[in-house]
């Protein structure tokens, strides 16, 4: 259970840390936000628990793939805010645009033997 905790509090202090410095740098939080650390901490969790490389290299293998699509998000995002769009509808927009591209490149993949 401490464990869990741990890797919980690890996690959603990186979060912060990248939301707080993001308020007073726009770009110091963009090199944050754009460090994988979501997939770091997965890998680095899954080292842990499982000692499974195999797994980890899998795992490496579908986020790059899937890295692909979810640019979406980050040029749709500002594109519907510079055209006035209600911010909360932009990103419902953006999540949206974001999931039908994940979709689109899993069924491309797909077709070519590459299995996710």
């Amino acid at each position: 259970m401490a464990y869990y905790i741990t890797k919980l509090a690890v996690t959603v202090l990186l979060v912060v840390l990248i939301s707080e410095v993001a308020k007073r740098s726009s770009f110091i939080g963009a090199v944050l936000a754009s460090v994988p650390l979501t997939s770091v901490l997965a890998i680095l969790w899954i080292y842990v628990e499982t000692g499974d490389i195999g797994r980890i290299s899998d795992l490496s293998v579908s986020i790059f793939w899937l890295v692909l699509p979810s640019l979406v998000l980050f040029i749709a995002l500002p594109v519907l805010l510079t055209q006035g769009v209600n911010f909360f509808l932009s990103m419902a927009l953006s999540i949206g645009a974001t999931a039908l591209s994940y979709w689109l490149v899993v069924v491309i993949l797909g077709h070519f033997g590459v299995e996710l």
